[in-house]
């Protein structure tokens, strides 16, 4: 069944989404949320909230031409914040580790104005995306998006892992001088 029969089942609140939307993406954000987690049952869960969330959300919004996106940021969210609740105490490395590399490239919204010019940055963002060639955007998603290591990401696109590492960091670079040609200050 194709994404804007599916918006529509959403929209007339018929139950029927909800199952055509688990065989169409299941397993896709099932592998999504499992990539954050590290564990099947709790992916499983997050795939079944995300199913949750996207009945309560879709009247409001209709994901006719980016379901998938739309479902993925769901299941993104729902991920980090299972993995933020089992470690609240104490974060994931490799979350902390991602986190200091892109800080140096994005702004914190520690301050009302950052808050404000989200959609600007957002926009900004995509921009620079749209500019890279396919691989080094595939790689960049799989990294700071999808949260997959150096190795899974060099095999994946059988790059060797300095190779992955060097995009990456060119990349970063890149990005931190596209957004201080957009007026962020980093």
């Amino acid at each position: 069944m194709d994404d804007n029969r599916i918006v529509e089942l959403y929209l007339l609140r018929d139950e029927a989404a909800i199952r055509q939307t688990a065989e169409k993406y299941g397993s896709r954000l099932r592998t999504l949320a499992y990539g954050f987690v590290k564990d099947w049952g709790t992916a499983e869960e997050c795939e079944n909230d995300t199913y949750m969330e996207a009945w309560n959300t879709i009247p409001p919004h209709e994901p006719r031409d980016y379901l998938y996106p739309f479902l993925a940021r769901i299941a993104r969210h729902l991920s980090l914040n299972c993995c933020r609740d089992r470690s609240r105490l104490k974060r994931s490395a490799l979350i902390c580790e991602l986190s200091e590399e892109m800080e140096q490239c994005i702004p914190a919204p520690d301050d009302l104005e950052c808050r404000i010019d989200d959609m600007a940055l957002r926009s900004a963002i995509n921009d620079f995306l749209g500019g890279l060639d396919a691989e080094k955007r595939n790689i960049f998603l799989r990294r700071y998006w999808f949260l997959d290591s150096i190795a899974d990401i060099s095999g994946c696109f059988g790059l060797s892992q300095s190779k992955v590492k060097t995009t990456l960091f060119r990349c970063r670079n890149r990005l931190r001088e596209h957004l201080k040609k957009e007026g962020y200050i980093l």
